[in-house]
């Protein structure tokens, strides 16, 4: 089942990652997403990273979830090596364009 949205933390220097929680039906699973795997999907302060793309990670967080062996009250965590290849900078990427200025 996946997991549905709770809420944001915010930035822990400490452990150099962004926490949020999601919602496994009505019990909180806690989150977190490491600095180097926000940085892989776009650059800028982390607040904005994360809303930015909030739907993307929450996405990751519920993948990871349903794939991997998570404790209960444990911390979900994402790291760089969790966020597939062909979605890395995807969104912070400048599109080509022709000489002619087309896409």
């Amino acid at each position: 089942m996946p997991l549905t949205r709770g809420r944001i933390f915010g930035y822990d220097n400490s452990r150099m990652a962004f926490r949020f929680s999601m919602l496994d039906g009505g019990e909180e699973v806690e989150c977190q997403i490491s600095a180097a795997a926000m940085a892989d999907l776009v650059g800028g302060p982390r607040e904005t990273q994360f809303s930015r793309l909030r739907e993307t990670i929450e996405g990751l967080a519920s993948t990871k979830f349903d794939t991997a062996k998570t404790v209960r009250g444990g911390i979900l965590q994402i790291f760089a090596k969790d966020v597939p290849k062909a979605r890395r900078n995807d969104e912070s990427r400048p599109r080509a364009t022709t000489a002619q200025g087309g896409e």
